[in-house]
Parts: C-alpha cells; structure tokens; sequence
C-alpha cells in the first residue's frame, strides 16, 4: 500500500488519536508554559537533574518544547512535531537515566508520552498509518 492509498480508519479510531494527541498537546502546553516565566519550583527542580538553576535555560526548554508542541497539533506538520516532541522526551530519558532515576516512574515517562503521541498521530493520521502498516 503506496502512501496515496490509504486504508479508511473507523471514526472511533479517528476519535481516539484526537483525544490522545489532544493529552500530548495539553500536557505540553503545560510543561513549556510553567518553564517560560522564571518560576523558583522550576528553576530548583533542575538542579537535582544537572541542570543550571538559570530561568533562561528553563525558558528556552519551555520554547522548545511549545514550538515542537505547535508544529505537532498542526495537521501539516504534525510528523515533524511528532519527531521534535520524540528528541525532546529522548532528552528527558537520557538526563532521568544519567542521575540514576526510578526507571518505571521516571527515566520511561518519556517513552509513555512518546507511545501515546505516535499513537494519535498513527490513528488520526492517513499518512501515517500507510507509512507504518500493522495490518494487511
């Protein structure tokens, strides 16, 4: 199957990548928004993580994080959302698995939000879903 011919997805499936898109969005929106104004709990978080306790550094994570945030909630230019929002939650991995973080609850909280993400693009995505083909 070419990526013009499209197998038609049910209007639940299309349903759930929304919504599921739509959680990846909201959490993001949230993660990049506390880290734009110079917020002491962000800032001081950082540090245990090895990051410099500075709030440009917080804010420019919060710009890159919204922007790829943006790029993925447009239909246009939702893969290459999908594969910035992948690098940046690989980034939080790899800081979660250098300092030795619980590997369930911490260090594979990005590998959850990367799952969910691709998820709901597969789903609400035609594209996508002849791209990487689960079925016959």
């Amino acid at each position: 199957m070419s990526i013009s011919q499209t197998a038609p997805v049910s209007s639940g499936a299309l349903w759930t990548g929304r919504v599921l898109s739509g959680l990846i969005i909201l959490f993001m929106i949230f993660d990049g928004a506390i880290k734009l104004p110079p917020l002491d709990i962000v800032t001081q978080t950082m540090v245990p993580l090895g990051w410099p306790a500075e709030a440009n550094v917080a804010r420019m994570l919060g710009i890159i994080g919204l922007i790829s945030t943006a790029l993925y909630a447009l239909p246009r230019t939702s893969v290459l959302g999908a594969i910035l929002l992948t690098a940046y939650m690989g980034g939080a991995i790899a800081t979660n698995a250098r300092i030795g973080n619980p590997l369930f609850s911490h260090t594979l909280f990005g590998v959850y939000l990367g799952i969910i993400l691709w998820g709901g693009l597969y789903l609400r995505d035609p594209k996508v879903r002849a791209l990487i083909p689960f079925s016959r």
